[in-house]
Parts: structure tokens; sequence; C-alpha cells
């Protein structure tokens, strides 16, 4: 990496640290450190809400997730707006007017102390380990860069945000989050610009869309009622309506950013417009990993997308397996190259059965590139049993390391790295001030309390470091984070909406169902994961009869707390009343 990008990538890293801890080096007050003294204006609030979803993991992985399988992905966003608005007229006026600090604190004030923990401890639990998910996430990219061990970039990004988030707390979260998001907008935008620019030597953007769709990239919408399709209309509205509802919701981490509104009306406008503003984020995230998969249509690409791995198959492998399918990848790549601007040229000149020849044949080298690829994987398992075969989260930092001009690159690497910092900052923020608050219950007055939640910002810092540099790199980045929030969720938002809406149920009731339900949906986890009832027909297809998307979850395991609670209720209401009281 050329030494501009370098002094792009540290002038900003190192300007937002110390701003943070500059900024907020006196922050002494409980009010302040855990609530930013409500300062924050609507767009401030915004920012906040933004930068903490968004972490390095969307601009790793998202790019990667619309390469390989299009612009459907974004079916996962569309229940949002609807989960903006329920949160804004019902979620933040019940928590602002109890006035509490963390949003299972209301849980405590509604229900009972066992009901509170019940849900700090399931937040603490998938938080910690997100958490992880979003340190490691960077530090694949700076282990790719300096070629340093994983363990040491993981220790390297994880020690600046602990930094400035131990020193200002809530209030040095929402400070460095103005500055982050700017600079991610900054490098989507250039991202984007670059990819048409490069582009045009051989096709204009809306060539380069009929290409990328001619080969099922652009496609938005699946209406299949399928359980098992992980991303359709219908479960993006219903699952990740809940999930979505969940996540701002009951989340402390988000809880926290517009907790430290102003006022009511401020948080609102901050959370609404942020529901408006995500999904055509996220579509413009996809869209440059779809035009990514258009540029390699006509550059060559790499038979791997971590080239740590390739490098060190050439060095293990003493035959000529890797060689061979290393060669052979690249002629295919080349004949793919040719018939790609022959179908460019065909849709050009309008002739239908020149188009329909010319996309056979280059479907076909796509399947075929496609299985040198897993064959590449399997011969890597093979080699280097330790190694991470995955790399489809290499694929958007392998085009900008290589193909990006010097200044961008570091530019890039900095809108990834604020993005991680900029998450992790409100996740480490949000669990320590759920532990001192809801676990160890600390007083609110005087630095004590202040002191403690920092020393919890170091616990949980540490630990979520200890997780990261044991996660191996799973399917996609952010599948995997999709799939860990799912698993809790639900859960904590059936026991919210029993405390919202359903006034005659106490609780003991909604414990002992939220108990039941979070073992109920780890067990059926488990049992769909390691395909323990699936079954192989005569054509060699399986068939689970319990396999469900993950996004499910958010809408069964609510519906089932919330149920169950009330009949506990109706079985046991002298006891499950008395218990509470």
């Amino acid at each position: 990496m050329h030494v501009i990008d370098w002094l792009i990538l540290l002038a900003t890293l190192g300007f937002i640290v110390g701003y943070g801890v500059w900024k907020t080096r006196s922050t002494n007050t409980v009010s302040r450190y855990l609530r930013g003294d409500n300062e924050d204006r609507w767009w401030a609030v915004m920012l906040s809400v933004m930068a903490t979803q968004a972490s390095a993991i969307t601009f790793l992985s998202t790019p990667g997730q619309g390469f390989l399988d299009g612009m459907g992905f974004v079916q996962f966003y569309f229940g949002l707006p609807l989960a903006m608005v329920v949160i804004a007229w019902v979620f933040i006026p019940l928590f602002y007017r109890a006035n509490v600090y963390t949003a299972y604190e209301y849980i405590g004030k509604r229900f009972d102390d066992r009901a509170r923990l019940l849900t700090a401890i399931l937040f603490l639990i998938q938080r910690c380990l997100s958490t992880g998910f979003t340190i490691y996430a960077p530090s694949i990219v700076l282990s790719k860069v300096l070629h340093w061990p994983l363990s040491w970039t993981c220790a390297f990004i994880g020690g600046l945000v602990i930094l400035y988030t131990t020193t200002g707390g809530a209030k040095a979260v929402g400070v460095t989050h103005k500055q982050q998001m700017a600079v991610m907008f900054g490098g989507l935008f250039v991202a984007f610009g670059l990819l048409v620019y490069y582009l045009s030597s051989s096709v204009d953007f809306g060539e380069s869309l009929a290409l990328a769709g001619s080969m099922g990239k652009t496609k938005v919408i699946d209406t299949s009622w399928d359980p098992t399709t992980k991303y359709t209309l219908w479960s993006g509205l219903i699952g990740g309506f809940f999930l979505q509802l969940s996540y701002f919701g009951t989340d402390q981490s988000q809880v926290q950013r517009y907790l430290g509104g102003e006022s009511i009306r401020q948080a609102r406008m901050g959370l609404l417009l942020n529901g408006l503003l995500k999904i055509p984020m996220q579509f413009f995230i996809l869209l440059i990993g779809v035009l990514v998969f258009v540029f390699y249509l006509f550059n060559p690409e790499p038979l791997h997308w971590n080239e740590a791995n390739l490098d060190m198959a050439k060095r293990l492998d003493t035959s000529t397996i890797t060689m061979d399918l290393e060669m052979e990848h690249e002629a295919l790549v080349t004949q793919r190259t040719y018939f790609v601007k022959e179908l460019v040229a065909a849709q050009r000149e309008g002739d239908d059965v020149k188009v329909d020849l010319v996309q056979h044949q280059v479907d076909q080298l796509n399947t075929r590139d496609a299985a040198l690829k897993v064959d590449f994987q399997k011969h890597l398992a093979t080699l280097a049993p330790d190694a991470d075969t995955n790399d489809k989260d290499y694929i958007f930092i392998t085009w900008v390391m290589d193909h990006l001009p010097v200044g961008i690159v570091g530019l890039l690497l900095a809108m990834i790295f604020c993005a991680g910092m900029g998450s992790t900052s409100s996740q480490l923020s949000a669990l320590a001030t759920t532990a001192v608050v809801d676990i160890f219950r600390k007083e609110r007055s005087g630095t004590d309390q202040v002191i403690a939640t920092k020393w919890a910002t170091v616990v949980f810092g540490v630990l979520a470091l200890l997780f990261a540099a044991i996660f191996p790199l799973f399917e996609n980045l952010i599948q995997a984070v999709n799939i860990l929030g799912s698993l809790f969720y639900g859960t904590i938002l059936g026991i919210f909406l029993v405390a919202f809406f359903i006034q005659r149920v106490q609780g003991t009731a909604v414990f002992i169902a939220g108990l039941i339900v979070q073992a109920l949906v780890l067990a059926h986890f488990a049992l769909d994961h390691y395909n323990v009832f699936a079954t192989m027909d005569g054509d060699r297809v399986v068939h689970d009869p319990i396999e469900i998307a993950f996004l499910w979850y958010n809408l069964i395991a609510p519906a089932i707390v919330v149920v169950l609670a009330l009949a506990l209720q109706f079985m046991w209401p002298h006891k499950a009343s008395a218990a509470s009281e």
C-alpha cells in the first residue's frame, strides 16, 4: 500500500480517536457518560443510529453478497420502516417517561428483577458475541494489507475503540459517529463513481445493469412463500419487521442512541429518518457489489479471493493440482470475457437469437468456473485443514486493493475502519451500561457508577477481542450476525411486547415463558443446523421437515412468548401476580 494511502488512513483514524478523547475528556457524570446529557438533535440521533448498525461487516460482506447472490438481500430490510414507526410512537415515549438508562431497566419496573435479568443477560450474550464479529471484520482487511496475524489486528482495532469509548462513554460514541458517517458516505460515493468510470470503456451504466440482470443479479423481489428461502418479500416484511423491531426497540446499543435525544420528538425524528434512508443505503451497497461482478466480467478475477490462502496452497502443494486449477480458471475467465463482449455487441444490435446463444455460453462458463472454485476450496482444506476456505468477504476489498488509485485505497480502508469503530463503540458502551445498571445495580449518583462503567467497558472489550480471535470465517459475515441476532431477539421482543400491551401478565409468567422459548429456539436451530431429521430422496435431494429460514425466528419466538405468558398467567393467576408484587 502506498505511503499516501497510509497517511490518509492513519490521519482519519487518529483524528476520530483523538477528537473523541479530547471532546469528552471531562465526562464524569452519570447522565453524560451513560446518556450523553440528552443533547442530541434529530440529525445526530439519525447518524448515530445508522453508524451503530452500519458496521464494517456492512461494507465488507454486503458487496460480496451482491456479487454472488444479487440484490435480493435488500428484502431483509423491507420491514424496517414500519418497525421504526411502531418504535417511534410506542417504545420511545414509554422509555422516556420511565426515565430509564437501559431498555431492561424498564422491564424491571414493569415486571420484576428476574425478567429484567433474563432480558439483560440474553442481550449481553448475543451482543458480546456480535461485537466480536464487528471487530473481526475490519481485522480481515488490515491483516490482508499488513500481513499481520489476525489476532494482532483484532487487538489493534479493538484497542482504539476501547480507548475513546472508555474515556467518554455514550457521549464519546455520539460525538465520533458524525465524523465516521461522513467518511462512510464519502467512501461509498467514490467507490460507485470509480466503478461506473472503469466500466464505461466497455459498457455504459444501463448496459451494466442489463448484463447483471441477464445473469440473475438484479432481481430484487422474491414472492416465494418457501420457509427455507432466506430472503423473500414475505420474510423481509414479516420476519424482518420483527427483527428490526427487536433490534431497534430492545437492543441497548440502539436504545442508548435515541435515549440521548433532546426530547421524544427529536428521538422520533431521528429514528424515522433512519427508516427512510436505510433501505436506499443497503440497496446502494448491494449495487456496488453487483457492479464489481460486472467489472470482473471484463477483467481477470482470482481463483480464490483470499490471496493469502492461494499463496499458502501454492507453497504447500507438492503436486500440480493448484497450478492446474489456476490455469484452467484463467482459461475459462478469458473465454468468458470474450463471450461477454459478444453478448454486449449482440444486445446492442438487437439480435435476440445471438443473445440467447451467447448467454448460454456465458452461463456454462460461469457454472464451470464456480465448480473450479469449489474444487480449489476442497483442495485447500486437504492441504491446510485449519484454513478458512470461504473467501466471500474478501471480494470487495480485493477489488479495492487491486484496482483503485493511490489515495482512494486509503479512503476506502478508512471507510471500513470507521464503520467498524462506530458500531463497536456503541456496542461496548451498551454492554457496559447494561452490566452496571441491570446486573450489578449500581446507584445513579456520584462518580462510582461512571468508574464502574469504564471498567466494564474494558472488560467487555477484552471479551469481544477474545471472541474475535477465535471466530472462523463464516459463510458470510453479515448473514452470520443476522442469524446470531435472530436466535435471541425474538425472545427479548416477546417479553417487551407483553410488557407494553398485555397489562394482566405479570413477572413469573413472562419469565418462565421467556426461558422456555429461548431454549426451544436454540434447540431447533441446533437440530436444523446439523440436519438431525434430514432425509435424502432418490435424486439425492436433502429434505429437512423442520428447516426454516432464520428470519422467521423473529416472528415465531415472540408469538410463542406472548401466547405462553398469557397461558401461564391464566393457569396460575394468583402465584404469577403475587411473585411480581
